[in-house]
């Protein structure tokens, strides 16, 4: 049976001490409490963007065992218990081979086109670091050679960052996401395993 240490549970208590997450229902709330947990930021209850539709779709893949892609090793790490896996090495080589062609193509944009190859219907995308991969992601869909099933969009920064999560949300593919340039692979990872928790919860029960 899932156990929580004194530690998280104390943690857990502060942040609803804290903040009021009542306004979620039960599945967004759980992911937006997480996220909120990873970065001891409560800001993120005023600017996550997230329904249940998303995360009944991201269950429903984690219970099917759909593969889960991340846009960099950090993310995969933190989510290894999903089966996650980085393809930003294989990026890297694509990248080299087309800089000629494309001379604006980044590793983590590359890394998720193979991801489209392998995986082309019902992947859980989490991309926490690299704008450039979530705006390939939303280019891939767009185009019809990508449909994930879930995409948790979460990347930092000043450059691209709020651009790509706003090409997401108006993209119709059902994301996780925050507004704005916070983020990192800590929350992005935050996110996936709050569904994982909950899988595993219902899966115990």
């Amino acid at each position: 049976m899932t156990s929580v240490h004194p530690i998280e549970a104390e943690s857990y208590r502060i942040l609803f001490e804290r903040v009021d997450l009542g306004r979620w229902p039960p599945v967004s709330r759980a992911v937006v409490a997480r996220v909120i947990h990873a970065a001891a930021d409560v800001s993120y209850a005023e600017t996550m963007v997230v329904d249940e539709a998303a995360c009944a779709a991201g269950l429903a893949a984690l219970e099917a065992g759909a593969p889960v892609v991340a846009d960099v090793e950090m993310v995969a790490v933190a989510t290894h218990r999903c089966g996650s896996r980085c393809l930003l090495e294989e990026g890297r080589q694509l990248q080299a081979e087309l800089r000629e062609i494309e001379p604006e193509l980044t590793a983590s944009a590359a890394a998720m086109r193979l991801a489209a190859e392998r995986w082309p219907v019902g992947a859980v995308v989490v991309i926490g670091n690299a704008p450039t991969a979530l705006t390939e992601v939303v280019r891939l869909a767009a185009a019809g050679h990508f449909a994930p099933a879930l995409v948790i969009g979460m990347p930092v920064g000043f450059v691209g960052a709020a651009e790509a999560k706003d090409a997401l949300r108006a993209s119709g593919l059902r994301s996780i996401s925050n507004v704005g340039e916070r983020g990192g692979s800590a929350v992005a990872a935050a996110a996936l395993n709050a569904l994982w928790r909950l899988r595993t919860i219902e899966a115990e029960s």
